[in-house]
């Protein structure tokens, strides 16, 4: 399986998030998973990136050249792919992979995650989701999506399509178990709620 992993390019301020980044990276080892990624030699991305490169594992990174020029590209990686733009990265990692796990990051995680959502709820893919909630770093915007839904703006059945773990292993049988949902049931609802 390829699995792609959104996080930060920087390490947090406290030792567990990397213990994290390095204990993902051995369940995607022990499940025998490719690991595509931003390429970065920075940040929980290169934790997680030599983590499964310590395993023996392959790791594809795709980053823009504009981060090459800037020195954080890691090329130990068994592939890396230098793109023109943050976009044609994103788009390159979606495609390329059958399922993803955000971990914590900062304003580019969140952006590759909500458009693996919204990607999800269009159709426009059909690939499992995964918040890998280290330290509860995602509850305050769980709790943002949970309002969302009651007030009628996002639909239950999406938020509960996201796949929301602190821990590794309940990840992976997630997304091993994930079943993507009905497009013509929320399309239908939605007709019917506009009239």
């Amino acid at each position: 399986m390829k699995v792609c992993v959104f996080c930060g390019s920087s390490m947090g301020f406290d030792i567990r998030y990397r213990e994290a980044a390095e204990r993902l990276g051995e369940v995607l080892a022990q499940h025998d998973c490719t690991l595509y990624y931003g390429g970065g030699s920075v940040g929980l991305m290169t934790i997680i990136a030599d983590k499964m490169l310590e395993k023996g594992k392959e790791v594809v990174g795709i980053i823009p050249k504009q981060l090459v020029s800037m020195e954080v590209a890691h090329f130990g990686v068994t592939r890396l792919i230098e793109v023109d733009s943050m976009a044609e990265r994103k788009e390159m990692l979606i495609n390329e992979s059958d399922a993803i796990i955000a971990m914590p990051g900062g304003f580019g995680t969140l952006d590759e995650l909500f458009e693996i959502i919204v990607l999800n709820q269009l159709r426009y893919t059909n690939k499992a989701v995964a918040l890998y909630n280290t330290l509860n770093y995602y509850d305050s915007l769980v709790h943002f999506i949970d309002h969302a839904v009651s007030q009628g703006f996002i639909r239950k059945e999406h938020r509960d399509n996201i796949i929301i773990s602190d821990n590794a292993e309940t990840l992976m049988k997630g997304i091993s178990d994930y079943q993507p949902l009905d497009i013509k049931k929320w399309i239908e609802d939605i007709r019917q709620e506009s009239k």
